[in-house]
C-alpha cells in the first residue's frame, strides 16, 4: 500500500486508464502539522482530495470518482468525529461536519461520496445536505458494515491515521457480530444510501451473502482491505500462483458483491490485458 501524490497522479493513472481502469476511490493524506480538531484540511484550499478530483476531471473525464469521507485522516486525534473530554464521540457535530465535507467533494466534482465513519444517522444528514446544496445526483456509498478489524494496519501506516488515544471499537462493529452488521446496513439503506459496503471483505463473505439475500436489488460493495491484500500478495509472490488474486476476487463476487474495492486492481487489469489465461478459471 503506497501513497500517490497529486503531482504524479496523471502519470500513475494514465497507463491504467489505457488498459481499462474506469473508477477510483480517493483518500487524502496530509502532514501532521495540517491536522486539527475540526479536520479542516479535508476540504480546505489545500485539500489533497479536492486537488486530485480536479486533476482527474481534467485529465480523465471518463473516470468515475468516489471520495472517502471521514475526519480521521485529517483530525488531530485520529478519530472519526469530534470527541469530548472522556474520549466519547460527539454525534451531532460530527455528523454535521461529515455532511459538510461530503458537499465539498460533490461541489469539486465527485460522483460518489463514501462516508467511512460508521456514525449513526449520517447517511440521512449527507443526503439532505447534498439535496439542499444542489448535488442530489451525487451518490452515497456507505461504509455501512465496517468491522473493528485487525486487518487495517498497512493502510493506517501509509495514511498515518491511527487514533492518538483509544480505538475505534465504540463505533465500528465487533468482528463476531454478523447480524449487527446487517442491521447497520438496513439502517443506511432506509436513510437513502445508494450503495452499502461490507469491510473487510475476504473474512466477511457470510455477511455479504446475508445482505444479498435480504436485499436482492441493493448495490453491495466490499473492500478487500490492506491486511487481506498483504496476505494474498505474499502468497501470490512467494508461491508463483497469481491465480490466487483472481480466486480471492471471485469469492467476493460469488458471495454477492456488485462492487469490489481492491489494491489488486492494477494486477487484474494487466491480467485481462495480457490474456494469459489467469482469468479463465
Amino acid at each position: 500500500v503506497e501513497r500517490i501524490g497529486v503531482d504524479v497522479l496523471e502519470a500513475y493513472l494514465s497507463p491504467l486508464v489505457s488498459i481499462g481502469l474506469s473508477s477510483v476511490l480517493l483518500f487524502g493524506v496530509v502532514d501532521s502539522s495540517m491536522k486539527d480538531e475540526r479536520a479542516s484540511a479535508a476540504d480546505s484550499a489545500e485539500s489533497p482530495v479536492i486537488a486530485a478530483v480536479k486533476v482527474i476531471k481534467s485529465r480523465f473525464p471518463s473516470l468515475l470518482i468516489a471520495c472517502d469521507v471521514c475526519m480521521c485522516d485529517y483530525s488531530s486525534n485520529g478519530h472519526c468525529g469530534f470527541t469530548d473530554s472522556s474520549g466519547s464521540i460527539l454525534l451531532a457535530p460530527s455528523v454535521a461536519r461529515i455532511a459538510e465535507m461530503s458537499v465539498s467533494y460533490a461541489r469539486a466534482g465527485a460522483h460518489i461520496v463514501a462516508p467511512s465513519d460508521m456514525l449513526d444517522n449520517r447517511i440521512a444528514a449527507i443526503k439532505a445536505a447534498l439535496v439542499s446544496s444542489g448535488h442530489a445526483s451525487t451518490a452515497i456509498m456507505s461504509y455501512s458494515t465496517k468491522f473493528a478489524s485487525a486487518l487495517y494496519g498497512p493502510f493506517r501506516e501509509a495514511c498515518n491515521s491511527a487514533p492518538s488515544f483509544g480505538d475505534r471499537k465504540c463505533y465500528q462493529l465487533p468482528p463476531g457480530s454478523g447480524r449487527l452488521g446487517c442491521l447497520t446496513a438496513e439502517r443506511d439503506i432506509a436513510e437513502g444510501a445508494d450503495m452499502v459496503m461490507v469491510k473487510p471483505g475476504q473474512f466477511y463473505t457470510d455477511v455479504i451473502r446475508r445482505l444479498r439475500e435480504a436485499h436482492p436489488n441493493q448495490l453491495i460493495a466490499t473492500y478487500q482491505v490492506s491486511g487481506e491484500y498483504a496476505m494474498i500478495r505474499n502468497y501470490a509472490d512467494s508461491s508463483g500462483y497469481p491465480q490466487v488474486i483472481v480466486e480471492s476476487v471471485c469469492s467476493l463476487r460469488r458471495a454477492g458483491a456488485d462492487i469490489i474495492i481492491s489494491y489488486f486492481t492494477p494486477d487484474l487489469l494487466r491480467m485481462m490485458r495480457d490474456g494469459d489465461g489467469v482469468l479463465s478459471m
